[in-house]
């Protein structure tokens, strides 16, 4: 169920705690903040963007996208900013919405292509590697339907990603794991890899 360009939001939502609860996308990675370059990334591939934030939205200014906060309080985590997301490609009148980590900055650049290929009759993928899979849950595509079930589960208490993404549907869009593409920067030591890695 292809359609060109969907609308991507990067998700920075986090309390960044391993990171000195500084904001990990706002870190520098060579002469450009982390989120500068999820943003060059996923750019090519999606249509328009946002950033999904808490807190002051002005530290984001800078890089001209709306900031969306999560929808729920006390930081419920990334399905909150999967439902930010959501709502606001539906205000967009998008059928679907791509997320991507604010603190990933190696992912795919075919990443919503092959999200595209994988998605299977409910419209709904989610990144893999290996076999098992192991999941990268922050990196997919969301049927906006789904906003208002996604709504509800969260007013209970649901908090698992790929819980709740199995249960409505969600194929595994799955990429090689040479270069490990979905490296995620938690910590200052990840940084420093992230920062010679970026420097190779």
């Amino acid at each position: 169920m292809q359609e060109a360009r969907p609308p991507g939001v990067i998700l920075a939502g986090g309390r960044s705690q391993r990171m000195g609860s500084e904001d990990k996308g706002l870190r520098l990675l060579g002469d450009k903040s982390m989120i500068e370059h999820v943003i060059a990334r996923l750019m090519p591939q999606a249509g328009r963007l946002a950033i999904n934030a808490n807190g002051d939205a002005t530290r984001f200014a800078g890089f001209g996208l709306p900031v969306l906060p999560d929808p729920l309080p006390g930081f419920p985590g990334p399905l909150a900013g999967v439902l930010a997301a959501m709502d606001w490609a539906f205000a967009l009148g998008a059928h679907r919405v791509v997320t991507v980590a604010a603190d990933t900055p190696f992912f795919p650049a075919d990443l919503i292509l092959r999200l595209q290929q994988a998605d299977g009759p409910a419209g709904f993928s989610l990144a893999a590697t290996g076999d098992a899979p192991d999941w990268h849950p922050t990196f997919g595509l969301w049927p906006v339907s789904l906003r208002h079930s996604l709504r509800r589960d969260l007013l209970v208490g649901q908090r698992k990603v790929i819980s709740w993404a199995l249960q409505h549907g969600a194929r595994p869009a799955l990429f090689d794991t040479v270069d490990d593409p979905f490296f995620n920067i938690n910590t200052p030591d990840d940084l420093a890899v992230a920062r010679l890695r970026h420097d190779l």
